[in-house]
């Protein structure tokens, strides 16, 4: 790709866990895992965890390319996802308030709500898996469940790190979520992602994968608040059997950051 081509991006945050977003359903745009990582580098580029390609599907409205911030390509993102989708609205994409769209785990449907929320269907999560230190299922990423009683205490960068390298989780690793249950039925939840290897402000699928696993082997219809450093989410969900969630719906914020230019001859 021409370095010194201008390409327009747009930056949107979900709860805090922020993207860089660009419209490529020209097929024009193609980035080298290099050129990914500076882009989202904090100090020398845009900065962001994370950066989706908007592309063409012929399945569906749009099709989501997701990179994590150290420019691997990755799987599904749910706080990325709602914010394509407020992306999709912003391009004229959308016709309406609802869209269907394609990740790396299948098809998803999305709803535009007031005040800027969307509300995301998630894939069923099929495998709930308890054990004596936490709970491990995929909500369309691989997560950890670590149950806290202060998870403002945590010391979420060493211990993730350490949980999400080890070899039961190779070659891909894991996220790691540290969640505590308050008295008022809420969760709070930090998340170590993999890909960033860091904490991030909030973790979509994360939050997903905690309030799964908080509803244990409880069957029935769920609806829970979840808090973040970075806001609330809330996960809607049935469980027909212990180990199995289904209609699966992410709600939270997308809101648009800042819209700009850039050159890869600047990086």
């Amino acid at each position: 790709m021409n370095p010194d081509r201008l390409i327009s991006f747009a930056k949107y945050h979900g709860a805090g866990n922020d993207f860089i977003l660009i419209d490529n359903r020209q097929g024009e745009c193609e980035f080298t895992r290099k050129e990914v990582a500076a882009l989202c580098h904090r100090r020398f580029g845009i900065g962001a965890d994370g950066l989706m390609l908007l592309e063409k599907s012929a399945n569906a409205d749009f099709r989501m390319v997701y990179y994590n911030a150290d420019g691997g390509i990755s799987t599904l993102c749910g706080n990325g996802s709602r914010c394509i989708v407020a992306f999709a609205a912003q391009l004229g994409i959308i016709n309406g308030s609802e869209t269907i769209f394609e990740a790396a785990d299948g098809l998803h449907r999305a709803c535009l709500l007031p005040d800027g929320l969307v509300a995301l269907e998630m894939a069923d999560v099929a495998g709930i898996f308890p054990e004596k230190e936490g709970v491990f299922l995929d909500t369309g990423s691989p997560h950890w469940i670590v149950w806290t009683g202060n998870a403002a205490a945590e010391a979420i960068d060493a211990k993730g790190r350490e949980i999400r390298n080890r070899a039961r989780f190779a070659p891909g690793g894991t996220n790691v979520n540290f969640v505590e249950k308050r008295k008022d039925e809420t969760l709070y939840v930090r998340t170590y992602e993999r890909g960033v290897e860091a904490e991030t402000l909030s973790c979509g699928t994360g939050v997903t994968a905690a309030a799964i696993a908080a509803a244990g082997g409880e069957t029935g219809v769920f609806d829970i608040q979840i808090e973040t450093p970075g806001g609330r989410l809330r996960v809607a969900f049935e469980k027909n059997s212990p180990d199995k969630a289904e209609k699966v719906c992410l709600t939270g914020p997308a809101q648009l950051v800042f819209s700009g230019n850039f050159r890869l001859a600047d990086l």
